[in-house]
């Protein structure tokens, strides 16, 4: 269950950082490669919608672990765990290769502990 906690916490935190982001805050360094401190245009709206993304995969893992009612049956929620844990591992994987410092060595970490975060609670719930 704490488990549970920790992920969607960590991933609420990565929604706030592209909720700033697509507000326009500095702080593409930490996103998509490091490309851009200011995202353009186009990447702001992606960025908007991936923390919509990002707020559904939190309900997604609290429902997996009991802690809040299930919107689906729980072996869809269970399902769609696993496939954030696969993503979040991917996601690992290429924040490895950043060409940004800040994206390698803080966002890197942070997808790590949130993808074992969904892998454990998709295995044990």
């Amino acid at each position: 269950m704490i488990i549970a906690v920790i992920g969607s916490f960590l991933f609420l935190l990565v929604a706030i950082l592209y909720a700033l982001l697509a507000l326009g805050f500095p702080y593409g360094e930490f996103a998509m490669g490091g490309k851009y401190t200011v995202m353009p245009l186009k990447l702001r709206i992606a960025c908007g919608f991936s923390v919509f993304i990002q707020l559904f995969a939190i309900i997604i893992i609290l429902q997996t672990a009991n802690l809040i009612p299930n919107f689906f049956s729980i072996g869809t929620t269970r399902g769609i765990c696993f496939f954030f844990a696969a993503y979040l591992t991917i996601n690992t994987i290429l924040n490895g290769f950043s060409n940004s410092k800040k994206e390698k060595w803080i966002m890197t970490p942070m997808a790590l502990l949130t993808a074992l975060c969904f892998w454990i609670t998709a295995i044990m719930f």
